[in-house]
């Protein structure tokens, strides 16, 4: 590809060949960059509409106060297999198609729906819709920064995982504390570590395309950078409603 930061030298009239080659390579290069990136908000975006739906619909068939709140056997089995299918998406997606990713990422987000319907039985109905709008605020403000920066922000990158770690750990002691206090700690950086991951992944994912551009993984990528979105905007719907919402 064309070095966009040394350009050929000019030779008569006008722009050489060369020139105009670099030009329409470009013009080629940003509309599948755009087109890249689109397909990863839109899968993003219809996973997010798909786990709503299903949390409403969950929650106002009765089945998630009955399975959910009981802490059954069924309820932890709908907890932990969005989590099983992350990892298997995550490590074997060399194996998998990309029919299959796509399938494996749209149960996923069901089952998120499935899990996530506790949030209708807990908070108000008017709490979830405001901190679902400014969440979303949020994460197209984040992901436009990340989307238009020049500054490298791979350097925060393992920073922000270490903190996902940390608040992992925190809300597993917290099982046993249940102190207010370290609740209210988790939450606060639950947000800001989502929000810089929000900033974090959007540029990895544009930087990714360059190296991606033209491979037969590139279908790959685009449901596994819609994955990391997701993750990156549902958590930190999550964090901030614990924050800020008001309970039934």
């Amino acid at each position: 590809m064309a070095n966009w930061n040394d350009p050929q030298p000019r030779s008569g009239f006008g722009a050489s060949p060369s020139l105009g080659g670099r030009v329409a390579d470009r013009a080629g290069y940003d509309a599948g960059l755009r087109k890249y990136m689109l397909s990863i908000y839109n899968y993003m975006a219809s996973g997010v509409l798909l786990t709503g739906v299903v949390a409403l619909l969950f929650a106002r068939s009765g089945m998630a106060a009955s399975i959910m709140m009981n802490g059954g056997l069924l309820s932890w089995v709908i907890i932990l297999s969005p989590l099983a299918i992350v990892m298997a998406m995550s490590f074997g997606a060399m194996k998998f198609s990309t029919a299959t990713l796509q399938a494996m990422f749209w149960g996923f987000a069901t089952l998120m729906g499935l899990s996530m319907s506790t949030i209708f039985l807990v908070y108000t109905g008017q709490s979830i819709a405001t901190t679902f709008f400014a969440t979303a605020a949020a994460f197209a403000g984040l992901s436009l920064v990340g989307y238009t920066t020049k500054k490298d922000l791979s350097g925060m990158g393992s920073f922000l995982i270490m903190g996902v770690i940390g608040i992992l750990v925190a809300m597993v002691v917290n099982i046993f504390l249940q102190s207010t206090i370290l609740q209210l700690a988790v939450s606060v950086l639950g947000v800001l570590i989502f929000a810089g991951l929000t900033a974090y992944d959007t540029q990895r994912l544009k930087q990714q395309y360059y190296q991606l551009r033209g491979s037969d993984f590139m279908g790959k990528a685009i449901v596994l950078g819609a994955l990391s979105l997701y993750l990156d905007f549902i958590n930190m719907f999550q964090f901030l409603l614990a924050l800020t919402g008001s309970r039934d």
